[in-house]
């Protein structure tokens, strides 16, 4: 017995109606009892009359002959569809791994280990040594395996100096006997020079939506806005920020300009009965250790105020622990991303407006004096300060 035309036609125009009111399920089903009801060939007539998937139609056929349907809540029966990459080929899995977990070990041998490991690379590869497989099957089987795009982690202290905690503690001591005894414990450090102009700032800051602050397309300085170098000082004991923003290079006569005018703006009239001053800073800059226009500086600046000054410097390469760092840089940078320094002003003004729930306030001032580099001097010179003003401390004698 053939394909009964007639019913095939008088089905076609209450199938186009409901086909597109149906769900994937319903739809193969009643495309399947149709087809039953048209007699032998009617999966190719009903197939060929809606447009439908003949194996669609076939499988709708088959799941009333059968009784066997998808359960409620699916649309196809458990084990339909194309089966996974991974379960059809067994290698890819441990392939994909081995690409991965290779090339970060540094293995000379693996393809990647000078390349970035994108997900359309390490398909590329897989796909050459025969595993058939596409960027987004990578992307996945990554994730399912545990793994997930992440940047370095900045843990690795390098070499040790075996006597670095005796320094901390050191440190720690000197800044525990000012501070109970009601004299200025100060840190310092010179924040990364800024360009002054429209140039691009790190950050987001919220603006109307597609309307972006627009700056320059690149980066080259321009002379006419100059730069800044904005010099700090952290007051721990008070908790107030003063900023020195320099305008020329960032030299020791700079950082010694700068605690001169906390001291002469702020200082003296915190402490009015300060007898001494700790500065706490890192060992390299204009402050270094081994700066010796730092050393005469601060010399100078002792004689001139009257302050007994010891200064303490960090271990090299642990100058985060400053608290100047956490505590007032952080808090600029902050307050100004995403927003152009377009001025000296612009600077002032945003480094000044800089308060935080634990009642930091800043003090920031412009300072436009040449600080020319190239400053030398002489072992006389050193030795004349050593003899009269300088007292060196070794941390193991204490």
């Amino acid at each position: 017995m053939g394909v009964n035309l007639e019913v095939v036609r008088l089905l076609g125009p209450q199938l186009e109606v409901l086909l597109p009111e149906l769900d994937e399920r319903a739809r193969r089903l009643v495309l399947g009892a149709a087809a039953r009801a048209a007699g032998d060939g009617g999966v190719t007539a009903v197939a060929k009359m809606t447009g439908a998937s003949w194996q669609t139609v076939a499988n709708g056929a088959a799941e009333l002959e059968s009784g066997t349907f998808a359960p409620e809540d699916r649309v196809r029966r458990p084990g339909a569809g194309r089966k996974k990459l991974a379960g059809t080929d067994p290698g890819l899995v441990p392939a994909l791994l081995a690409l991965v977990q290779d090339s970060a070990r540094g293995d000379p041998e693996s393809p990647l280990v000078w390349t970035a490991k994108s997900t359309k690379k390490l398909a590329g590869e897989l796909t050459a040594a025969g595993h058939r497989c596409s960027p987004q099957t990578a992307w996945r089987l990554l994730h399912q395996e545990g793994f997930s795009t992440q940047a370095n982690a900045k843990v690795t202290e390098g070499r040790r100096h075996p006597d670095r905690d005796a320094q901390f503690r050191y440190i720690s001591q000197q800044a525990r006997e000012h501070l109970a005894a009601g004299q200025p414990v100060i840190s310092v450090d010179a924040k990364k020079k800024e360009q002054v102009g429209e140039y691009a700032q790190a950050g987001r800051e919220w603006r109307p939506q597609g309307d972006p602050v627009r700056v320059r397309g690149h980066s080259f300085e321009d002379d006419q806005g100059g730069h800044a170098i904005p010099y700090g000082i952290y007051d721990v004991g008070a908790n107030t920020g003063f900023v020195n923003v320099g305008t020329d290079h960032n030299t020791a006569a700079l950082a010694v300009e700068s605690i001169r005018r906390w001291w002469d703006l702020i200082g003296k009239d915190a402490y009015p009965h300060a007898a001494r001053l700790l500065i706490c800073c890192d060992a390299g800059g204009s402050n270094g250790w081994r700066n010796r226009a730092w050393k005469a500086g601060l010399a100078q600046l002792a004689q001139d105020s009257g302050l007994e000054i010891t200064c303490c410097h960090f271990p090299p390469g642990t100058s985060k622990w400053n608290k100047i760092e956490h505590r007032l840089f952080s808090q600029i940078t902050l307050n100004w991303r995403g927003r152009p320094l377009t001025s000296h002003d612009v600077i002032i003004n945003t480094i000044s407006a800089v308060r935080t729930a634990t009642g930091l306030t800043v003090t920031a001032v412009l300072d436009q004096n040449r600080y020319p580099t190239g400053t030398t001097i002489s072992d006389e010179q050193m030795r004349d300060l050593g003899e009269r003003a300088l007292a060196r401390t070794s941390v193991l004698n204490n």
